[in-house]
């Protein structure tokens, strides 16, 4: 199938035709990805066993940290790598269609916030220049490009200035989403305690190894509060994929219909679920080129309508995030 194929069949996709695409992907991979391949042959799972979405071998994600994974032969035009703390190693994604990942977010973000071009985007992330390899960084930074607007940018070294910036917008009632890691937009609330009525706040995670570490439904009522506001918006995604969950308040994900979380049994990994609670495993499908099943380390509740909220780390998954990236 050419790359465009792929692309309208990923991003067209409907509930009643998710897993049948999902299956046809899981072949294509079998067949192209030599990790994954060895992988599902190691657990001795052929492609003619596997007849719904929860038989699909899910790929670990440490792969990701040793091995090239990659559908097809081909030379990246991009390498994502995940933060991590000295001496860890991070994971790689190499991007064969920097367009999957553009469309994948742009589609993702407004098809549940509207035109990117209605905001102000105000980033507390590192600026695209000192973060090339990261793949957040370069969502945020398309964005930036995308809204149009002159005070659109990245704020992470310039809080002033942001402070500035947010009490101008609030005036002129511009719609602004304030975005960042968590533990940056706790230390602007605190020094910056702006009321906001016209303002989202939206945070990408971000607190291990910073500070007091304090679980997320704590951050999001002192955000609250500080900003006198009844909601915290936050975003979910990693570097192994190329789709992003939204929140828009009270730790409830969504996924646009291209993405999809299951939960794994923590002692049983093949024992997969549609909904209960357990540990990520992810369907991407925007990440042909790359594996579309990857095996998270989040502890995760999934509803019966889709929707998920994210309960930690599992105790043996390493220390990365966010947060790390500006350390």
């Amino acid at each position: 199938m050419k790359d465009w194929q792929w692309n309208h069949k990923i991003f067209n996709v409907q509930e009643d035709n998710f897993d049948s695409l999902a299956l046809e992907l899981f072949r294509f991979q079998y067949e192209n990805n030599a990790v994954y391949k060895a992988y599902a042959d190691a657990l001795k799972i052929k492609p003619a066993s596997v007849r719904n979405i929860q038989d699909i071998p899910f790929l670990p994600i440490e792969f990701f940290k040793s091995q090239r994974v990659v559908s097809t032969s081909f030379e990246p035009i991009r390498v994502f790598e995940s933060s991590g703390t000295t001496g860890m190693s991070g994971s790689l994604h190499y991007v064969k269609d920097i367009s999957l990942y553009e469309e994948s977010f742009i589609k993702g973000f407004e098809m549940f916030y509207g035109p990117v071009s209605d905001y102000c985007l105000l980033c507390l992330l590192p600026s695209y220049l000192e973060r090339k390899n990261s793949s957040l960084v370069y969502m945020a930074d398309k964005l930036i490009r995308l809204s149009g607007h002159p005070q659109s940018n990245f704020y992470l070294y310039d809080t002033d200035k942001l402070a500035e910036v947010i009490i101008e917008l609030e005036k002129n009632k511009q719609k602004t989403i304030l975005f960042g890691v968590l533990f940056a937009l706790l230390d602007f609330a605190d020094k910056y305690p702006v009321p906001l009525k016209y303002t989202i706040v939206m945070e990408t995670g971000g607190m291990k190894g910073r500070k007091q570490e304090m679980i997320r439904r704590e951050a999001h009522e002192i955000l609250k509060k500080k900003f006198g506001i009844t909601s915290i918006h936050s975003e979910y995604g990693m570097t192994e994929a190329l789709s992003q969950a939204y929140s828009k308040g009270e730790g409830l994900f969504h996924c646009p219909p291209w993405f999809k979380v299951l939960v794994r049994d923590e002692d049983d990994p093949m024992q997969v679920a549609r909904a209960g609670t357990g540990v990520l495993n992810m369907i991407d499908l925007a990440n042909v080129y790359s594996c579309c099943f990857i095996a998270g380390e989040d502890a995760v509740k999934k509803d019966t309508n889709g929707s998920f909220e994210i309960l930690g780390r599992t105790d043996n998954s390493d220390l990365r995030g966010c947060s790390l990236m500006v350390m």
